[in-house]
């Protein structure tokens, strides 16, 4: 299966609190969350359940599985969403240390050393294993150089404040622009694939 990583960040790269910030968020100052709601337009929001439901299975951090797990998996309204009927519908996969016994039906939590799962799930028949959101994860995928195509959705909001996708002082590498599209709303849509490391003079 291809990896691929479905991030929505801001025009400032955060990634923290897009539905809403979190008692967790909170707990470490963030008070911004919600900034991507309403903000893409029919086209944007149909392009997003279009790539939920190409996918053959998920993969999540710790949190983002929990988040995902309270709505995406418990509210009716949510599970009978088009989105929601992929994401309950697929295998689940997480990478975790603490969590033990996942509640959501068709989840997983990957063992021992992720490096070792990840490559073993990607090696398995068939089209897409996604991760959406999981801003520590999708770092780690990155720094392991474990992913294989990266769909960024760039809300037109600058926060000033919350986790960023890329840190300040982390891997480097170039990536291959496959697909862009700009909404009518001014948010943008692109799809990279990872091209090796950049040539510095």
């Amino acid at each position: 299966m291809k990896l691929t990583t479905v991030t929505q960040l801001t025009i400032d790269g955060v990634v923290q609190g897009n539905g809403g910030a979190s008692d967790e968020d909170r707990r470490t100052g963030f008070e911004r969350g919600g900034w991507a709601l309403g903000r893409g337009d029919d086209e944007t929001r149909a392009l997003i359940a279009r790539t939920y439901q190409r996918a053959d299975a998920f993969l999540f951090g710790r949190r983002t599985y929990e988040l995902f797990a309270r709505s995406w998996g418990s509210v009716e309204q949510m599970r009978a969403t088009p989105i929601g009927v992929a994401l309950n519908d697929a295998p689940k996969y997480v990478a975790s240390t603490t969590l033990t016994d996942p509640a959501w039906a068709g989840s997983t939590v990957l063992p021992g050393d992720l490096a070792a799962a990840v490559r073993e799930l990607k090696a398995k028949p068939g089209g897409e294993l996604q991760v959406h959101g999981s801003g520590t994860l999708v770092r780690w995928l990155l720094a392991n150089d474990l992913v294989d195509e990266l769909v960024l959705t760039v809300v037109p909001v600058v926060l000033g404040q919350g986790t960023r996708l890329f840190p300040a002082d982390g891997p480097d590498f170039v990536l291959e622009l496959i697909e862009s599209r700009v909404d009518s709303k001014g948010v943008s849509t692109q799809v990279f694939r990872p091209a090796g490391r950049p040539q510095y003079v």
